[in-house]
């Protein structure tokens, strides 16, 4: 399964858990915290180091899988209210490697990147929801946990400090948080669509943040 079609997969499942999220607020469990896993932040830094390429997303999703090669999904601003850049990033071999007993860090490499186009509008609504469904949903005080498995990484817009906001953990499959995964599956699907298709591809989107933003009122109310 390529990386782009077990994006498609994720945004289907995100579908379902939010679906059922509706209905089992209450039994939400999310394994998030703020800032990185221990053991994680060197192999995760050297990740987006190579897909960020000296640039500076205000917005990133980085999957660090337990076996095949990591990818990601990143938002770039455009200029004055020129359009947005959103790109798809995916590692040409591994990252992280294991031989003789030592880890390797494969940053060598060129990594494949697929860029699209998107509204301006479209692309500060995302960042803006997303700063907010994770700032709510994922308290100050809770500290990204060490996981063994698949690792994502969420950093998006600015805090108080003038740092982003840096999330961590498993893929959230209840309440809010996994709507998250369903525009991520939208926007992998946008960067392989032709122009017309990637415009509906817009509107779904704007649909899902919609649904987002009626389900982050709910949470907070």
């Amino acid at each position: 399964m390529t990386q782009r079609a077990l994006g498609l997969a994720m945004a289907a499942f995100a579908a379902l858990a939010a679906t059922s999220a509706a209905h089992a607020q209450d039994a939400c469990a999310l394994d998030l915290g703020r800032g990185w896993p221990p053991a994680t932040e060197n192999y995760g830094s050297a990740v987006e180091q190579l897909f960020f390429a000296g640039g500076k997303p205000v917005l990133s999703m980085t999957r660090l899988p337990a076996r095949s090669v990591e990818s990601g999904v990143q938002l770039y601003a455009g200029e004055g209210e020129g359009d947005w850049r959103l790109r798809f990033t995916e590692a040409d071999e591994r990252v992280e490697v294991w031989s003789g007993g030592k880890r390797e860090l494969r940053v060598g490499q060129q990594p494949d990147i697929v860029e699209v186009p998107m509204p301006a509008a479209l692309a500060r609504r995302v960042v803006a929801d997303w700063q907010r469904a994770l700032s709510t949903q994922v308290p100050a005080d809770r500290v990204a946990q060490f996981h063994e498995g698949e690792v994502l990484l969420f950093v998006v817009g600015e805090t108080a400090t003038g740092e982003p906001l840096r999330v961590s953990g498993l893929q959230p499959g209840c309440g809010p948080a996994a709507q998250l995964m369903e525009q991520v599956g939208l926007m992998i699907e946008a960067t392989d669509d032709s122009d017309e298709k990637r415009f509906k591809r817009w509107r779904k989107l704007e649909e899902s943040l919609d649904e987002l933003e009626q389900s982050l009122t709910g949470a907070t109310g």
